[in-house]
């Protein structure tokens, strides 16, 4: 029976050893609750490291009562956890994905203990993995274990979620290790985020770094689509709801109401994290207490922030950094009875937080970075009596989803003073109405909901992958082509030239044919049984210069030439008075984007962005495509956006109509067509049932099969040559 394994950096327990006695806590955390329901049935299992160095003598005993709880351990010993944990993850990992380089320590040693670990859970999966099984692996401790995986078992199902932020490809790169790093994570058949900027800046690095291709957000990683998507991290609103009415909270409320009594609470909570914008948080409420001198003792300030590697230098100054600005609004500000601000520096147990969320009149999340930030759910999910304010970062990933929180940029210390303004003068149908709103949003996307679909679309993607793969071009199909063929009287073979039969050029006139393809094409087209077409988007002149001596049908300009008994030939009719006009448009884009240029051809004009960086070349091609509509509409002309390039033609002008010519010239019993445009395409869809039709490259396709590349596409050939 197949099973899912969840992979994370800790195992959803705490290990307490106290002399000989071992206790196990269970985390209350999000994503132990939310995959609690995962690995506790059947025979699934959580792999993870527990937490804390484990003594050798104690391992055995420890692992085999985690198996009672259906969860495998995976050792650590101290050096790994510095260089692996507190070094590259939090040293660099951490401080990169959260837009503070200047934090980052790019150590080789980290980076080499970070890949050494990586592999330790990776054989600690495939001690447990078997065929059908599922893989979901989680955060940024872990973006080498796909790929690892991946090498070991090509055929299983990976998931990936990163549960913090992903930088924009500017600052990813920073990384030395960087195309390592995305390498592994494209192990995975499904990469989830936060957000879809989180996805968007993955994508952007993925294809600015790597030579992958992107349709949308399918990244194609040889001939396997792989998808990155965002799926907001959602909670256990029902426990939080509930918790309301524990008689342990009950109690807490009463004690808080009491002491913040005729007082109107502002909470915040956080884990100690230059992140978290705790120092600009209390700049901004210092400024509030200078302007609103008539609010003093009418409002107090509960924070809490919660101890965080205060080993690490960076850490422990944030937390004096803390404590000084703390200790100074508390001095300005405080009153015999009143202190502005009650801080506390330490954990506090579930009971207590619930209490804290169920009277707090306003609560504060200003961080500089977040993937998602939960307490903002967890505090709107406590709020049965639908009250209370929630000031929200819009740098945090549950902005996108909490619209009816007051929305601040975190770093503006005036925007932020307003907002706590707003928010405690608020009216009370107003905060009725966004709580409700915000209510909604966070029960029905709760932790189960975000579980669900991204399996359910996990599945998906599987299929797209399986589906694709019955379309590659393997050993077995070559084996049906080259009986077909042996079998054939009469055969007609369709060739695209550039992308097909020769690479693509940085210089469009350096794709010229070499030695080898003329020897292809010759044996191929000296036999009597054989129809040899070259169908191209290149002008006749060119065809001419490299093929005019030859023997094959020649189709230029996408059939708008065609060379017939040793003359060209084009359609009868066509105008190319539009010329001028599209002309000057495609000559002012060329000027604005370096690296593009304009080809022009009989009854056609090109725009070529090959050369141009990447990312910018698809801007500026997208932008022109807008523009031409406006053109082209006029004259009824086709607006073709191809690989890299913009081409407007005349509408009579169409592969696939030159196909259709071609297969009534004679009865063909052997059909076959080899493109990678997207005006191969009308080839394809013009082609009988029986053709055998191959696309190059792994984009979506009308065509039965695919090869990766032109490399593919010769050695096919070579092969019909050799057995034919």
């Amino acid at each position: 029976m197949s099973k899912t394994i969840i992979v994370s950096n800790r195992l959803p327990v705490r290990i307490i050893q106290e002399e000989d006695e071992l206790t196990f806590l269970s985390s209350e955390g999000g994503l132990a609750t939310g995959l609690g329901s995962i690995y506790q049935e059947g025979n699934n299992i959580w792999i993870g490291w527990p937490g804390t160095t484990i003594e050798d003598a104690s391992q055995d005993e420890i692992s085999s009562k985690l198996k009672e709880m259906s969860l495998v351990p995976v050792f650590l010993d101290d050096d790994e956890i510095k260089g692996y944990y507190e070094g590259f993850s939090n040293e660099l990992l951490w401080p990169i994905f959260h837009y503070t380089s200047t934090y980052a320590n790019y150590d080789p040693e980290s980076w080499e203990m970070y890949v050494d670990v990586n592999k330790k859970f990776r054989d600690a999966i495939l001690e447990h993995i078997e065929p059908g099984d599922t893989l979901w692996i989680h955060d940024y401790q872990l973006l080498l274990l796909p790929g690892l995986i991946r090498e070991k078992q090509p055929e299983v199902t990976i998931a990936f979620f990163q549960h913090i932020p992903f930088p924009s490809q500017e600052i990813f790169r920073l990384i030395p290790w960087r195309k390592e790093l995305l390498t592994g994570m494209l192990g995975a058949d499904l990469i989830g985020f936060h957000t879809f900027d989180d996805v968007r800046h993955f994508i952007s690095a993925a294809t600015h770094l790597l030579s992958i291709k992107v349709d949308e957000n399918l990244l194609m990683v040889g001939n396997r689509p792989v998808a990155a998507e965002p799926f907001p991290m959602g909670i256990d609103c029902d426990k939080f709801s509930k918790l309301s009415s524990n008689p342990t909270v009950i109690e807490e409320i009463e004690s808080l109401r009491d002491h913040y009594k005729g007082q109107k609470l502002v909470l915040s909570i956080d884990r100690l994290d230059y992140s978290k914008g705790i120092l600009q948080r209390l700049e901004a409420y210092d400024l509030f207490l200078e302007e609103n001198p008539q609010l003093h003792q009418k409002i107090a300030f509960h924070m809490i922030v919660v101890p965080s590697r205060d080993s690490v230098s960076e850490y422990l100054r944030l937390r004096n950094e803390i404590d000084r600005l703390v200790g100074n609004i508390n001095a300005r500000f405080r009153s015999f009875d009143w202190n502005p601000i009650a801080y506390f520096y330490k954990g506090f147990p579930i009971e207590t937080l619930s209490a804290l969320y169920n009277i707090a009149d306003v609560c504060l999340i200003s961080s500089l970075r977040d993937g998602m930030n939960l307490v903002s759910k967890e505090y709107v999910a406590s709020r049965n009596d639908n009250k209370g304010v929630l000031i929200l970062s819009e740098m945090a990933g549950a902005s996108k989803e909490l619209i009816d929180a007051i929305i601040v940029n975190p770093t503006n210390i005036f925007e932020v003073k307003e907002a706590i303004k707003s928010a405690l003068k608020m009216p009370e149908e107003e905060v009725t109405r966004r709580m409700l709103a915000m209510r909604k949003m966070v029960f029905k996307f709760n932790i189960h909901h975000w579980v669900k679909i991204f399996m359910d679309r996990l599945a998906e993607v599987k299929q797209i992958q399986k589906s694709m793969k019955a379309k590659n071009f393997n050993s077995a199909v070559m084996n049906e082509v080259l009986n077909a063929y042996k079998n054939a009287k009469n055969r007609l073979l369709i060739l695209d030239y550039d992308g097909t039969l020769v690479g693509f050029k940085t210089q469009i006139e350096q794709a010229t044919p070499d030695k080898e393809l003329y020897t292809l094409l010759d044996s191929l087209s000296n036999d009597s049984k054989n129809h040899v077409a070259i169908v191209s988007g290149r002008n006749h002149q060119t065809l001419e210069e490299w093929f005019g001596s030859k023997k094959y049908t020649l189709i230029a300009e996408h059939g708008a030439w065609t060379k017939k008994h040793q003359e060209w030939e084009h359609i009868p009719g066509l105008s190319d008075i539009w010329k001028d006009e599209v002309h000057h448009l495609m000559d002012a884009f060329s000027d604005r984007t370096p690296g593009s240029f304009v080809e022009e051809k009989s009854y056609s004009l090109v725009w070529h962005y090959r050369n141009v960086q990447k990312g910018l070349g698809g801007l500026r091609g997208n932008e022109l495509m807008d523009n031409l509509r406006y053109l082209t509409a006029p004259h009824g002309l086709q607006l073709l956006n191809g690989n890299k390039v913009i081409e407007v033609k005349n509408t009579e002008i169409n592969k696939g109509k030159s196909t259709l010519k071609l297969l009534d010239q004679d009865e063909y019993d052997f059909v076959l067509a080899i493109g990678d445009d997207y005006t191969d395409e009308d080839i394809f869809k013009s082609l009988p049932e029986t053709a055998i039709s191959i696309k190059v490259g792994t984009d979506i396709s009308a065509a039965r099969y695919f090869v990766e590349n032109h490399e593919e596409v010769r050695t096919l050939l070579k092969e019909i040559v050799e057995n034919s």
